[in-house]
C-alpha cells in the first residue's frame, strides 16, 4: 500500500514539473501536494536518477531550490532538426507592418496604426493577438475608450530580443517619436547630427 502510495506522489511531482514547462520551486511542489520538504526532495531524486538510469529521452535538473524537466542532452541533434522541419508559420507584410508600429509607439490603439498605414488593420490586429505577438493593456481615456495594445513576451522570444531596448533605431523616427517623410511620402532615414 505505501508503495503504491509513493508511486501517486511520483507521478503527482512529475505531473506538476511536466505541466509547467519553466522551473518549479521546492516550496511550490511541497505546497501543492501537502508533503515536507525532506519527502519531495525524495522524490525528486529518485525522478532524477530514474531518468538519468533509464537513458530517458528526459532529464530532471535541479537549479538552486527549483526543479525543471528539460530533454535529455545526448539527444539535443535529433531535438533541433525536429524543429527545424517544423517551420514557423510566416508573418505576412500587412502583419510585420501593423506589429513593427506596435512594438514602436507602444501601447497604441488599432486608430492609430489604421492612420500611419492608411488602411483598416482589425484583421491583422486579431491575428496578432491570436498569435500571442501583441495582447491589449488596457484602454484609452477619450471617448469611445478604444484597446490600448503592446508586444508580449513571445513577441520578444520569437524575434530573439532580451527587451524592447533591443529593437533596432527606427528609421526616420524624429526625436519626438513621429515618422519623417519625404515630399514622395518615403520614409526618410535618420542622418546622424555633424554630418
Amino acid at each position: 500500500m505505501e508503495n503504491l502510495e509513493m508511486k501517486e506522489i511520483e507521478a503527482t511531482v512529475e505531473g506538476i514539473l511536466f505541466a509547467s514547462g519553466e522551473p518549479v520551486s521546492l516550496d511550490r511542489i511541497c505546497m501543492a501536494t501537502d508533503l515536507d520538504a525532506h519527502t519531495v526532495k525524495m522524490v525528486l531524486q529518485k525522478l532524477m536518477d530514474y531518468y538519468s538510469f533509464e537513458r530517458r529521452g528526459i532529464r530532471l535538473v535541479r537549479m538552486e531550490d527549483s526543479y525543471q524537466m528539460c530533454s535529455a542532452p545526448e539527444y539535443a541533434d535529433t531535438i533541433r532538426k525536429a524543429f527545424e522541419i517544423r517551420k514557423p508559420a510566416k508573418l505576412s507584410q500587412p502583419a510585420l507592418e501593423v506589429l513593427t508600429i506596435i512594438a514602436y509607439y507602444q501601447p497604441t490603439t488599432r486608430a492609430y496604426v489604421d492612420q500611419i498605414r492608411g488602411v483598416d488593420s482589425s484583421y491583422t490586429v486579431g491575428l496578432l493577438l491570436d498569435r500571442h505577438l501583441i495582447e491589449e493593456c488596457g484602454r484609452l481615456q477619450v471617448p469611445g475608450r478604444p484597446h490600448l495594445y503592446r508586444t508580449t513576451k513571445t513577441f520578444l522570444r520569437s524575434f530573439h530580443l532580451n527587451s524592447l531596448e533591443d529593437l533596432p533605431e527606427m528609421p526616420g523616427l524624429e526625436a519626438d517619436g513621429q515618422l519623417r517623410l519625404d515630399e514622395n511620402g518615403e520614409l526618410v532615414e535618420n542622418v546622424p547630427s555633424g554630418e
